[in-house]
């Protein structure tokens, strides 16, 4: 908890002491860390995909992209 304190005088003096252009990049950085991350709006459908394919990967149940591409190259030259 004391180090956020500490943390956020320091930064206050750099915003207190920043140029114009500064402090409307650490504005937008702020409002951008509000707005919501893109998977948050994916649907519970697709949310699940992905988190199926997370655990395929993590378990290795997954082919290379090396394979995939040998395997079906026949299929890219057309």
């Amino acid at each position: 908890m004391k180090e956020a304190i500490a943390l956020r005088r320091e930064t206050k003096k750099y915003i207190d002491q920043a140029d114009v252009k500064t402090i409307k990049m650490i504005h937008a950085l702020l409002e951008a860390e509000k707005e919501s991350d893109w998977y948050d709006d994916l649907s519970e459908g697709a949310r699940a995909s992905i988190e199926r394919g997370l655990k395929d990967e993590k378990a290795g149940r997954t082919t290379p992209h090396e394979v995939v591409m040998k395997r079906y190259q026949k299929w890219r030259l057309k």
